[in-house]
């Protein structure tokens, strides 16, 4: 019996810690939205960016998306996903985003990020 409660009472905290971790979020983290957010970088972004957790870059010099919070607040993206991100070296392409597209986006980068 006592073995049992150990194990309830781990479960109420992991459940409870989950529930914390996504209500900090601002994004959607549900694993339709973040299967989505995934999506969307793989198409739209895998062909020179590492999109994943653990991939390489395929383009030299194209920053890995696990590192992007180094670099901007993930927040700062919104709006050059919006309206289209317009950038300063040749063959990137240009795509805007829907605002359901950019909190799944958003969403899934958050879940990436090094720290």
């Amino acid at each position: 019996m006592p073995g049992k409660l150990v194990l309830s009472a781990a479960a109420v905290l992991i459940i409870l810690g989950s529930a914390a971790l996504a209500a900090d979020s601002v994004y959607p983290n549900d694993p339709v939205s973040l299967a989505s957010g995934r999506e969307l970088a793989e198409i739209h972004c895998a062909a020179c960016h590492a999109v994943a957790a653990g991939d390489v870059s395929a383009q030299a010099g194209a920053p890995a998306f696990r590192d992007l919070s180094k670099m901007y607040p993930l927040d700062s993206l919104e709006e050059p996903l919006a309206e289209g991100i317009v950038t300063g070296h040749d063959g990137m392409p240009e795509f805007a985003f829907e605002p359901d597209d950019i909190d799944a986006f958003l969403g899934y980068l958050s879940t990436i990020q090094t720290n």
